[in-house]
C-alpha cells in the first residue's frame, strides 16, 4: 500500500477518538462508546444479511438492516438536538430499534436463513448495545 492510498477499514468521516486525560468530555456522538459499538452493528447486520436468500432482499434483509441503522441514527440525531429530555427520548427509540433487531436475529434463525452459532457475536453484540443505551439513558435522567 503506497501512502496516498486510504487505508481499508479506516473511517473517512470519523476518525477513531483519541482518549482525553482525565474525565472524557463527549464533543460528538462519534465520541460515544455506544454510538461506535452501533455502527459495527450495522455493518455485522449488512454482511449477515448479505447471505440471505435473495427473495428477502425487500423482506427481512431490509427491515434489518433499516433496524440496525436506526440505532445510531438515532443516537445521533438525539445528542445533536438540544435538550436532555430530547436525547433521552432518541436513545429510547434506539433502544426500541435494537429490541426490533434482536427479533429479527430470532426469525433469522427460525426461518433457516442464518444459524445460532454464526451471529452469536451479533446477537452479544447487540445485548451490549441495549445494556449501554438503558445505562446512558438513566445516566442522563439522573443527571437532569
Amino acid at each position: 500500500m503506497t501512502s496516498d492510498e486510504p487505508e481499508k477499514n479506516k473511517s473517512i468521516i470519523h476518525p477513531p477518538p483519541t482518549v482525553p486525560i482525565g474525565k472524557p468530555k463527549v464533543g460528538s456522538y462519534s465520541d460515544l462508546l455506544v454510538w461506535q459499538k452501533a455502527i459495527t452493528l450495522v455493518k455485522k447486520t449488512y454482511q449477515i444479511t448479505g447471505d440471505f436468500p435473495r427473495d428477502e432482499r425487500f423482506g427481512l434483509t431490509s427491515q434489518m438492516r433499516r433496524a440496525a441503522v436506526s440505532i445510531p441514527s438515532n443516537i445521533a440525531e438525539g445528542q445533536a438536538r438540544k435538550t436532555t429530555a430530547e436525547f433521552v427520548q432518541f436513545l429510547s427509540q434506539a433502544e426500541g430499534s435494537a429490541a426490533e433487531l434482536d427479533t429479527q436475529f430470532v426469525l433469522a434463525v427460525e426461518l433457516g436463513y442464518c444459524g445460532r452459532v454464526d451471529i452469536a457475536s451479533t446477537v452479544e453484540l447487540i445485548s451490549e448495545v441495549k445494556k449501554m443505551l438503558n445505562g446512558l439513558r438513566r445516566a442522563l435522567l439522573k443527571a437532569a
